[in-house]
């Protein structure tokens, strides 16, 4: 087992450039503190020292950011500038970010406890999306003319912004999810008040500073930081929101939808996933396929540290492979050197916080206690911050709490199966159906698997990879809508048919 706990550090300016004197809420165009003078310790990860102090923001907060956005919407400028414009100027976010990936990346390293690379490869993404929705959105304005069926009307579809959202993001991948309710809900000309995790709020500010920079009016762009409870349970359920996208836990979700039933608000949830990665004995023919398939199943449960809503944490594995293939890949876990994102060498960070450690610690307890056998893992290394080494639990079955909830920690278990058939049973024997892999040499079998998981994206010789073209989220509780892709910006959206009559003339329905 490898540990590597270095001591490489942003530089005081790259924190204090986002966090000046703790005023990070931002409410028609203005930065300030909370109204309460209440702030926040943002710890990091690695050590549990204080990275930054920011305003922590409550109901009064929130209620000053909405009315914001709703006159920003009602009354500015933003819902009726021109598509063409609107994206200009996603593009030029875009562009800022690409001119920031450094210091970006640095501080999403330093916050969320994931590797520089990661964190630079995330600022690469939020681009992409920018520029993705910025395309998508100048594309398709024209709206969609309906054939009447006379030459006396016209008609047609368009699509408008539906008005003011509440945009809730979670604590795993901070700016990357912002940047997935942000883009769609700008380019459809939308305004907005976004929430992001009291524990890791720091990239959410700086994507909200650069959208100033790229010209941005005042009050589309409304950040409040805060804790769940009151400000995204305000959000929820307040009358001046038409929308809210909330990215997370189940249990939050599910409180997110009763909030917002009261004033019947459109509701986008993405809740997280049990993700099942199924491989077949022919998938491990040579040993090439076979080190590639035990390469993947790690990144799949192990990259930033399994605190990812597709992580694929159950290994699903054919019966005649199951040895082989657990032993390597509990080898392999061993291996995996922890520690502080910026240091080189270090492939995997801790978990984000003392309640993320607790959790995954009870989690492998309690597997253990059900005759789960222990593979690899299943410990605290010695040393400050929340690290807990990649964990690997053979043995498992569906009746293991381990098994049926999200961990959302580096820890995977390991199924068999003998059959097809089995395997697929397996793999949607789940409350959630987010995302799913399958490895098989066979094409006809891979088609046939693929087509059969009730998961809202489903890999096949591959694990993790996405595109901001494709639509993402999931079946069952995994949630409701879809983020990215064409389906992601409808979220943002309401379609309205203008039907004209070009030759009106008297109906005489009734005599008169």
């Amino acid at each position: 087992m490898q540990d590597h706990r270095g001591s490489a550090a942003v530089s005081e300016p790259e924190v204090q450039r986002v966090v000046s004197e703790q005023q990070t809420i931002h409410i028609a165009g203005e930065w300030r503190p909370a109204i309460s003078g209440a702030t926040r310790e943002v710890l990091d990860p690695v050590d549990a020292t204080v990275l930054a102090v920011v305003a922590e923001g409550a109901a009064a907060d929130t209620d000053a950011a909405v009315a914001a956005a709703r006159a920003a919407f009602d009354g500015g400028k933003w819902p009726r500038t021109p598509v063409a414009e609107r994206a200009a100027l996603l593009r030029r976010t875009a562009d800022l970010l690409d001119r920031d990936r450094e210091r970006i990346g640095l501080l999403e390293s330093r916050d969320a406890g994931k590797t520089l690379e990661e964190g630079r490869v995330d600022v690469d993404c939020v681009a992409a999306a920018f520029r993705y929705f910025a395309d998508l959105a100048a594309g398709g304005s024209a709206g969609r003319v309906v054939d009447a069926g006379s030459p006396e009307v016209h008609s047609v579809v368009v699509h408008e912004p539906v008005g003011v959202c509440a945009l809730i993001t979670p604590w795993n991948y901070p700016l990357l999810q912002a940047s997935w309710k942000i883009a769609p809900a700008l380019a459809a000309g939308n305004t907005f008040v976004v929430k992001p995790s009291e524990i890791t709020p720091l990239t959410t500010v700086a994507l909200i500073e650069l959208l100033v920079e790229a010209g941005l009016p005042a009050g589309v762009a409304n950040l409040v930081t805060g804790a769940g409870d009151p400000v995204g349970a305000r959000l929820a359920d307040h009358p001046g929101v038409d929308l809210v996208s909330f990215t997370g836990g189940l249990t939050s979700g599910t409180k997110v939808m009763r909030a917002a039933a009261d004033s019947v608000k459109k509701v986008a949830l993405e809740l997280g996933g049990k993700n099942p990665n199924v491989v077949f004995a022919d998938a491990c023919a040579t040993e090439e396929d076979f080190d590639t398939a035990v390469d993947q199943a790690l990144n799949a449960a192990f990259i930033h540290s399994g605190q990812v809503c597709s992580a694929g944490s159950r290994l699903i594995v054919e019966e005649p492979l199951r040895e082989r293939f657990v032993a390597e890949l509990a080898r392999r876990a061993d291996l995996i050197r922890l520690g502080r994102g910026t240091d080189p060498g270090v492939e995997c960070g801790p978990l984000v916080s003392a309640a993320q450690l607790a959790r995954t610690e009870e989690y492998v307890a309690s597997a253990l206690a059900e005759g789960a056998v222990l593979r690899a893992g299943g410990l605290r290394p010695e040393g400050p911050g929340y690290f807990y080494r990649p964990t690997v639990l053979d043995g498992c079955h569906r009746g293991m709490r381990v098994v049926r909830e999200e961990v959302f920690g580096p820890v995977l278990t390991v199924e068999t199966f003998r059959t097809e058939d089995e395997a697929v049973a397996l793999a949607n024997d789940t409350e959630y159906g987010l995302a799913g892999g399958v490895w098989t040499a066979d094409p006809g079998r891979a088609r046939r698997v693929a087509g059969r998981l009730r998961h809202g994206t489903v890999w096949i010789n591959d694990f993790h990879p996405y595109l901001p073209q494709a639509e993402w989220g999931g079946f069952g509780k995994s949630g409701i809508g879809r983020e990215l892709g064409p389906a992601g910006l409808a979220e943002y959206q309401e379609a309205k048919h203008v039907y004209q009559n070009l030759a009106p003339r008297p109906v005489r329905w009734f005599a008169g």
